[in-house]
């Protein structure tokens, strides 16, 4: 896709700027049309900003601990440090999506930021309606001079996870499931699925993996991303076969997993998209082996900014290891279970896929 023109500065972005000096009674009616969002430990920036942004989450919410929720952080740090004024409209259910997008756009604001493959349509018409607005979406891609894709190529890290994965199971049989059958969850599962293969074949083990077919693109969902109760009944499912780490890629349904986790005892969980020992509740510190980051929210900062400055292109933004888009946690509170030999393997691991010598491959890759 190819990168369109920067537009000039001089014009502070867009004709429907809210500015510091001149905010007028129409914009003001605009901003306070939108949904109210969380309050930031920033001021507004109400009366000192150049720019201003909208988010639309996708149905799942704002407090999703995944990606709704680390790219409205990455916005808010955009309104704290950059002094772009950010709202977000919080989406509930799907009838919610097309007239949220509509509600950003009507704001006034020069950026809007759509969250996920739902938000996908409205994400596009609108664009293509509105050609001096910049948008870019997160974990999809839309086509559009002026749609800028957030993806990552988190199989990049899941497979270093899936390494991991193997090399501490006590019972040879680790586990991953989704939330759906959609690329940017089965990406995660496929970089998992050859990380536990590149162990097996460097070891000499047999560690089995329980919840997805590579080779077939099949497995074990829930269906939603929402529904706690369903995570915490497939993950017991796998932990009765004697899976004895877990990988969820599912949004809140996986907290559900980790409360299996936490009940089983002897059971360790693999988070998704950010750092589960930051954004879960600190019962399930004990159980988490460590989280597979998707760093959207220094992503979202900076297309935020290139929108306010001037020199946005709607070239896809892809996080990989050699960018610092994805990468593996720390192991937190479970860092004395990895012993400092496969601590070393996996530091080699990523500075071999990093340089191309090792090469993980997923039909979901961005």
């Amino acid at each position: 896709m190819s990168a369109r023109t920067n537009r000039s500065s001089s014009r502070l972005r867009h004709p429907r700027l809210l500015g510091s000096v001149a905010l007028s009674a129409v914009a003001l009616m605009a901003l306070a049309a939108c949904a109210s969002a969380p309050t930031s430990e920033a001021d507004p920036a109400s009366t000192d900003s150049t720019h201003c942004s909208r988010m639309v989450t996708n149905s799942g919410g704002l407090d999703d601990r995944s990606f709704n929720q680390s790219s409205w952080a990455g916005l808010q740090k955009a309104e704290k440090e950059d002094g772009i004024a950010a709202e977000v409209l919080v989406s509930t259910n799907e009838t919610d999506l097309a007239p949220n997008v509509a509600q950003a756009v009507s704001s006034g604001c020069g950026f809007v930021l759509t969250v996920g493959y739902e938000l996908a349509p409205a994400t596009e018409e609108q664009a293509a309606a509105n050609p001096d607005i910049d948008f870019a979406i997160v974990d999809e891609t839309v086509e559009g001079d002026n749609v800028k894709p957030i993806v990552f190529d988190t199989a990049q890290a899941s497979y270093l996870a899936g390494y991991l994965a193997a090399g501490v199971s006590k019972t040879g049989t680790v586990a991953t499931f989704g939330g759906g059958n959609q690329p940017p969850v089965t990406l995660f599962m496929d970089g998992f699925s050859d990380g536990v293969d590149a162990y097996n074949e460097a070891h000499g083990t047999t560690v089995a993996l329980l919840g997805w077919d590579k080779e077939a693109q099949d497995g074990s969902f829930t269906g939603d991303f929402e529904d706690v109760n369903k995570g915490k009944q497939l993950a017991q499912a796998l932990i009765d076969q004697g899976a004895d780490v877990i990988m969820p890629v599912a949004g809140q349904v996986g907290e559900g997993a980790a409360s299996a986790a936490l009940d089983a005892g002897d059971v360790s969980v693999v988070w998704v998209d950010n750092d589960g020992y930051d954004t879960l509740p600190a019962e399930y510190r004990p159980i988490l082996l460590t989280s597979v980051i998707k760093d959207t929210e220094q992503a979202v900062q900076d297309i935020a900014i290139s929108s306010a400055d001037g020199s946005f292109t709607n070239e896809p933004y892809v996080g990989t290891l050699d960018n610092d888009g994805v990468g593996l946690a720390p192991f937190h509170d479970l860092e004395s279970s990895v012993p400092a030999e496969l601590s070393g393997e996996l530091d080699a691991l990523r500075a071999d896929i990093v340089s191309g010598a090792v090469t993980v491959e997923s039909p979901s890759a961005p």
